[in-house]
């Protein structure tokens, strides 16, 4: 019978033949490295009581895998480096990220997974993606949600460890997908993209990945598509910037120095309490004065209002002439009408003296 030679396909494989495959033990490696390899970080100082309690740790951690290590508290700083007991060339390199890990706040129960050969890590670094201090707070808050329920979803969907702390984002995980997908949520997030519209997109994937008529079609058609929405903001009022004196302002004068400035500070004891006495007769005098100014107005009489002055109308001398003229027309047109009439005794012509009244 011909045994069959060619290209195997690892979905045929068993995961646990896969994994004893890719194995790697302490005998697989002849021989010691030919060079040394070193990795070095810096940890902040709230950190270092807690490194110096699980140093022990990381210590007995890395001796299995014939890794030294070193913690240096004056630089705040740990090194890790290979020696001649190594015996997986790779180890060291998972050696770093593990005091990195360390160094940004992960416990170490959780950072030493990241030693297995199936465990990855990654950490995302938050700070510059956002330049406003306020804003940036504001979104790395929605990463954790309300009591840390978003942060916990994120988790359970992806599979992963995910620590916030500060202006990084760490992650653990098997799977280097489940880590991009961390990585897209917590980038997305800084620009200003929530994380409950991922959340949604990965709850949906999951369900889908689960029927086996769908593993070889396009899920398009089933993932939500969110608009972008563009929120007109209220435009800050511009505040004009006052211009920074080069100088400070000068110090206000003490009472020491306005003496010496009016010489007051050189006077014996009684020419000092004759020039006090000379300003308190003054402003006596002067307060007197005010207040006699002030009795003295309830005497001043009021001013009284001036009488409205008369307007005379005048007439031209032409309204005059026009006057005149208009009267002795009207008599001459009252003779007329007499001489007319022609019945006019002779005593309407002569003037003759009136009868005495008879008297009572």
């Amino acid at each position: 019978v011909e045994e069959k030679t060619g290209p195997i396909d690892l979905a045929d494989v068993p995961e646990e033949e896969q994994k004893k495959a890719l194995q790697f033990t302490a005998g697989d490696m002849p021989g010691p490295l030919l060079e040394e390899s070193s990795f070095a970080t810096l940890f902040p100082k709230y950190r270092e009581s807690y490194l110096r309690e699980a140093w022990p740790l990381v210590t007995k951690a890395l001796e299995k895998h014939g890794v030294a290590c070193k913690l240096d508290l004056v630089d705040g700083s740990m090194a890790v480096s290979t020696t001649r007991k190594t015996w997986d060339p790779f180890v060291i390199l998972k050696a770093r990220d593990l005091i990195k890990l360390l160094a940004r706040s992960v416990p170490f129960a959780q950072a030493v997974r990241v030693l297995d050969d199936d465990m990855s890590s990654d950490i995302i670094k938050i700070g510059s993606l956002v330049q406003n201090k306020e804003r940036f707070v504001k979104r790395r808050q929605r990463l954790l949600g309300p009591g840390g329920n978003t942060l916990r979803a994120i988790e359970l969907l992806t599979e992963c460890y995910v620590m916030i702390q500060g202006s990084t984002v760490s992650a653990m995980g098997r799977s280097t997908k489940n880590l991009a997908a961390v990585r897209r949520i917590v980038e997305d997030c800084m620009k200003n993209v929530h994380p409950i519209y991922h959340i949604k997109e990965l709850m949906i994937r999951n369900e889908l990945a689960k029927d086996p008529k769908l593993a070889n079609e396009s899920w398009d058609r089933f993932l939500p598509r969110f608009k972008k929405r563009n929120v007109k903001q209220p435009k800050k009022k511009l505040v004009k910037k006052k211009k920074r004196e080069v100088f400070p302002p000068a110090p206000t004068p003490s009472k020491i120095d306005l003496q010496l400035e009016s010489g007051e500070y050189f006077l014996r004891p009684d020419e000092k309490r004759a020039r006090e006495l000379e300003k308190k007769r003054a402003k006596s005098a002067e307060t007197r004065a005010q207040k006699d100014a002030e009795r003295a107005k309830d005497f001043v009489a009021p001013k009284e209002p001036a009488p409205a002055a008369k307007k005379q109308k005048r007439e031209s001398e032409s309204d005059k002439i026009e006057a005149l003229k208009n009267k002795f027309k009207a008599q001459a047109q009252v003779r007329d009408k007499k001489r007319s009439q022609g019945d006019g005794a002779v005593s309407d012509y002569v003037q003759t003296k009136k009868k005495a009244k008879s008297k009572a």
